[in-house]
């Protein structure tokens, strides 16, 4: 196992829009920029089918290939692009000194944190089997392929109020499966939700399964579960959309770096700078409300921007 200990610039840590749109910058800036992929290279976006809100792809791009076109992009102009996990980072130190599970340590002299966030699932094997035909966790990501159909958004929040109505805005009609009796959502998005004619709010609603042939058809839920007046109940959807939250990829970066309640990484000023001088985030790891890749892309440029400022205060480069 490798104990070599190597010295960068700047250490990006994540691969989804944020990342690789930093490793352009921080390439261009000649700051020789190394990026660790993650387990999933790509991020997020690799997981989609078609990305029709990209700015520059008329016709869309799958999301598979428009992250391939960003690796490349950053690979050519002089990023070090590797596959590997972070596993500790001493901010102790200067510069930092980050394991990688491979056994190796880098000395980093910036740190950007681009690990996105993951969506919560409930955790059905059917998630998973429709997942890209049927199952989205972005509303605003995958809405646009389901105009005029049938849909279901599981939650009871805020964040799941706002996807049923913008769904409401392109779908024939939207089912809003409620775990409990009462929305949790503030006031004015239960009324919004509620006073919505394409949206049906299915109180004490669970889901137990979905159905389908190569794509979602139906939904299988259980109303009033673990009462005795439980009833199984079917819903014809062709759309099934996840809004019961998302779980910033932090670790190993806290508790040194300080996050929100919901554990995102609270940034400080006006740049992407987090409360350690020198490490920055980008993406959804830091982005509680946009989440989309347009939004990450432009906070992993800030990022670098940022790295690139910091260095040369500091006469490192």
């Amino acid at each position: 196992m490798s104990t070599t200990t190597e010295k960068v610039k700047v250490l990006i840590v994540g691969s989804g829009p944020a990342g690789y749109t930093a490793a352009i910058y921080a390439s261009r800036a000649n700051l020789s920029p190394v990026l660790y992929s993650g387990m999933l290279q790509g991020g997020q976006l690799t997981q989609t089918t078609m990305v029709e809100n990209f700015p520059g792809f008329p016709a869309g791009r799958m999301g598979f290939d428009l992250m391939e076109d960003m690796r490349q992009q950053a690979e050519r102009l002089g990023a070090d692009m590797r596959f590997g996990i972070v596993t500790s980072v001493d901010f102790g130190k200067r510069p930092f000194r980050v394991a990688i599970d491979d056994g190796s340590t880098l000395e980093a002299e910036t740190l950007i944190i681009a690990t996105g966030a993951s969506a919560k699932y409930l955790g059905l094997p059917d998630e998973k089997k429709y997942a890209g035909v049927g199952v989205s966790a972005c509303a605003t990501c995958d809405g646009f392929f389901f105009r005029g159909k049938d849909v279901a958004v599981v939650g009871g929040g805020d964040t799941a109020a706002e996807e049923a109505t913008y769904l409401a805005g392109l779908a024939n009609k939207v089912y809003l499966i409620v775990r409990r009796d009462v929305l949790r959502a503030s006031k004015t998005m239960q009324e919004r939700v509620l006073n919505n004619p394409k949206i049906t709010v299915l109180f004490k609603h669970q889901t137990l399964a979905l159905e389908g042939d190569g794509h979602v058809e139906r939904a299988v839920l259980a109303k009033n579960k673990g009462e005795a007046d439980e009833q199984t109940v079917r819903i014809d959807i062709q759309g099934f959309f996840l809004a019961i939250g998302h779980q910033p990829n932090t670790a190993p970066f806290t508790p040194a770096v300080e996050t929100d309640a919901q554990g995102y990484i609270k940034l400080s000023g006006s740049g992407q700078q987090t409360n350690i001088e020198g490490v920055f985030a980008c993406g959804d790891v830091c982005d509680p409300t946009y989440r989309q890749a347009i939004t990450a892309a432009a906070s992993g440029c800030r990022a670098a921007l940022d790295a690139d400022r910091y260095l040369r205060d500091k006469g490192i480069v």
